[in-house]
């Protein structure tokens, strides 16, 4: 069972992976979204834009120090946890097995798109560090950036998990 659910999730990445097929599935707004859409395998849907989250009790928002470009200067990004977001919208889980079956979808206004697992999230260092940016070395995130943006700052190389114009995160079950 676990070598089905991995063999999913890599291919629910590859499918991802493929700028077009992110592309055919996305909807491309006429205006990028503001804020961003927590859905699917949700209780509480959430609609966020980065003034609710700049909001957030001291203790939800979290600094993070992240490598600059070129060998350049690193630079603190401060947001929420995703984590924390989906604990909010409450994941639906029948069971505590379900959860191991779930792949989280970050899409970006472009169409461009990144999965996490459940585990990846919520059962490893690494989700501690996966987080919906609101602000870059204290100031708004840049234009190309987007006013709200994810990043998984313990990858190796985070640009490939770095979604810039965050507008949507939805729990997909990946296995029946």
């Amino acid at each position: 069972m676990r070598h089905t659910v991995l063999l999913a999730l890599s291919a629910l990445t590859l499918a991802c992976a493929s700028a077009a097929a992110c592309a055919a599935e996305a909807r491309q707004p006429d205006t990028p979204a503001r804020a961003i859409a927590i859905t699917g395998g949700v209780e509480h849907p959430l609609n966020l834009d980065a003034d609710k989250l700049r909001k957030r009790p001291p203790q939800q928002i979290v600094e993070l120090q992240l490598p600059g470009k070129d060998g350049g200067a690193p630079s603190v990004v401060r947001g929420v946890r995703l984590r924390d977001l989906l604990d909010e919208a409450n994941i639906v889980a029948r069971d505590h097995n379900t959860v191991k079956k779930l792949a989280v979808i970050a899409a970006a206004a472009d169409g461009y798109k990144v999965v996490f697992s459940w585990s990846e999230l919520f059962n490893s260092a690494a989700g501690d560090s996966v987080l919906v940016l609101f602000e870059r070395d204290g100031k708004p995130l840049p234009a190309a950036e987007g006013p709200l943006a994810l990043v998984a700052g313990k990858d190796l190389r985070t640009g490939p998990r770095h979604v810039k114009w965050l507008q949507a995160v939805e729990v997909r079950q990946i296995v029946d």
